[in-house]
């Protein structure tokens, strides 16, 4: 049977290329929202860190009407290191757009997302976004994309479909350059022709693979997939088959049902091949689980998803200051925590560590780890991470490193000093083109870029792009420098002073504000030389009959005070540092507090 009032498609690119804007427009244009109706822009991002850091980072379904027909839309995360949630949500859809912006053109992720997409057999509809940029290239764009297509071996099929042109943030779309867009009427019909609809057996057994997790404080854990064939009803007694465990059969009752509506769940009492519901009633339901007829269960395969690249070890906070700030800090509470993540995150890999505190965690990249950290932080746990490490792999004997494929695109007047950082730290330029702006393409081993993102920032003026996607492994490059100079550490503890920190800011650049609580151990700032320098900042100014302290102190201006932001203070620590996560702080710190111990173990490595 063929469901023609019916199609599944996702919506994926590279970061920032336009596609929860676009969602938004398919939103408005849908009938979800009253013409006059006031609504948030980016409303499908509707965590509080995606919002504040303008990315998706979990899938989210919604539906559309169009002309009849019911549209299942999926919002994809752009971001290399979520790539893992896209991996999944294909399997739930028959074709994708495929978005690309009119000026960046195709970019690593857009590779990668693309390939997936290919090798699943999916029809794609490729749209051009941001033709209403003043510096929008939308003819090269296209040849870009062609060459792509050709690269990646996509059928002939696949290069047939004619390109749509679109302006996201207006609402419209056309396929002729020449005549301006009104609305998403063209797009809209295209997905009609071109995204086949789903098609497959309706009277067979049911089989239904969860591909996302979502969580409902009524009914617990809730298991979001696609009727892959059969029909489901409410209140059915059903079995629930994993592919990685076929022996282990489930029976459950399936006591909720949805499907999406705009931005709503609506409870429904049969769904049947084709559509996307949401399904409850099983206490432990996860991602791969196929869920079948009693009489018939048959566990459907699910995407292999690549591997972790990078690693960090989650330890419980020993510092002076443990315990003050969180409500969760023993191992247990960590533990848990780390192990209930990897229920709604495929890419993420938890291990337990070589003490009873400590948990090695393993992801895509250090921004995945990072959204992560942040996310447990708000949630009122407190802990500390170590520095990001690549992970190795040994192959024929030989021991290998994860390898990067990094594009550049910045001014022609910083491009010297790009390549010269990324061939200090093993990278090899592999293409250069453009006038004005250059764009660059490099290979890198993924230990180069740790640490390398705010360096290369501030060597554009923060006019630079980069993006990057693991590329494969390859041997060991050798050694690549980290940090080129030392910390500043507290002496002693205590809270520091305006004339502590005066004194101490000629020698770097300043972490810490006055009247912060700190302990000896702990890094204040970054000093201007190799090799650390242990100062203290809670000397306070001798009172004499004179003046008074706090007169003195209120002339001595601190300048080049900077505040890290999380991923800063991951870049930042060494090997032997810690950040100190708590929901209030963040603190580095080295793993040895105390000054002479550290003194002496530095020594005998000498």
């Amino acid at each position: 049977m063929i469901r023609n009032d019916l199609r599944n498609i996702a919506i994926i690119a590279h970061v920032d290329h336009g596609k929860t804007t676009l969602v938004d427009q398919m939103l408005k244009q849908g009938g979800v929202f009253h013409q006059n109706q006031q609504v948030q822009d980016r409303v499908m991002d509707s965590g509080d860190i995606e919002r504040e850091r303008g990315i998706t980072i979990l899938a989210k379904n919604t539906l559309v009407h169009y002309n009849g027909t019911n549209i299942n839309i999926v919002d994809t995360p752009g971001h290399a290191d979520f790539s893992g949630e896209v991996e999944r949500v294909l399997k739930m859809v028959d074709g994708v757009l495929l978005l690309i912006d009119s000026f960046e053109g195709p970019m690593p992720q857009t590779r990668f997302v693309l390939k997936k997409a290919l090798d699943l057999g999916l029809q794609v509809l490729p749209v051009i976004n941001k033709i209403d940029r003043p510096d929008a290239r939308p003819q090269e764009v296209i040849n870009e994309l062609l060459d792509l297509f050709i690269d990646l071996e996509a059928s002939d099929s696949a290069l047939d479909i004619p390109v749509c042109f679109v302006s996201a943030r207006n609402g419209t779309a056309t396929f002729d350059l020449d005549e301006k867009g009104q609305d998403l009427r063209p797009l809209f019909e295209a997905i009609l022709k071109y995204v086949p609809a789903p098609e497959g057996e309706i009277d067979a057994p049911l089989q239904l693979l969860i591909s996302t997790i979502d969580y409902n404080e009524y009914v617990g854990r809730v298991g979001v997939g696609r009727i892959m064939r059969g029909t489901i009803n409410k209140e059915e007694n059903l079995v629930r088959v994993n592919s990685q465990q076929p022996g282990l059969r489930t029976p459950f009752r399936a006591i909720d049902l949805n499907r999406f509506d705009g931005l709503k769940q609506l409870k429904i009492d049969k769904a049947s091949m084709g559509d996307i519901v949401t399904i409850s009633g099983l206490a432990d339901i996860s991602i791969g689980d196929t869920i079948c007829a009693a009489a018939s269960p048959e566990a459907l395969p699910f995407v292999a998803i690549g591997e972790p690249t990078v690693s960090m070890t989650f330890s419980v906070n020993d510092s002076p200051f443990a315990g003050r700030e969180g409500d969760y800090v023993t191992s247990r509470h960590l533990r848990a925590r780390l192990y209930r993540e990897i229920e709604n995150d495929v890419s993420l890999r938890v291990q337990d560590g070589e003490t009873p505190d400590s948990f090695i965690v393993s992801g895509r990249g250090e921004l995945h780890l990072s959204v992560l950290i942040e996310k447990m932080r708000r949630q009122g746990y407190e802990f500390q991470v170590s520095r990001p490490k690549v992970i190795t792999k040994e192959i024929d004997g030989q021991l290998c490193e994860p390898v990067e494929r990094l594009h550049v695109d910045a001014p022609q007047a910083y491009a010297g000093a790009v390549i010269e950082k990324i061939g200090r730290r093993r990278g090899t330029l592999e293409s250069m083109h453009g006038q004005d702006r250059v764009r660059m393409e490099f290979l890198i081993p993924s230990r180069g870029l740790l640490g390398y993102r705010s360096e290369f920032m501030t060597d554009t003026r923060g006019e630079g792009i980069m993006a990057s996607r693991f590329e494969r492994y390859e041997p060991m490059k050798g050694d690549i420098p980290r940090r080129s100079v030392g910390a500043l550490v507290v002496f002693e503890t205590g809270d520091s002073t305006q004339y502590g920190l005066f004194g101490v800011q000629d020698r770097g650049t300043l972490f810490v504000p006055p009247q912060t609580p700190v302990y000896a151990g702990m890094i204040c700032g970054q000093s201007n030389r190799p090799g650390d320098i242990v100062v203290n900042i809670c000397k306070k100014k001798h009172m004499s009959n004179m003046r008074n302290s706090s007169a003195s102190e209120d002339s001595m201006r601190l300048v080049g005070m900077h505040t890290l932001s999380l991923e800063e203070s991951l870049e930042f620590i060494d090997d032997d540092e810690l950040l100190e996560v708590s929901p209030q702080n963040l603190r580095m710190r080295k793993r040895i507090l105390n000054h002479e111990i550290r003194a002496k173990k530095a020594h005998k490595k000498q």
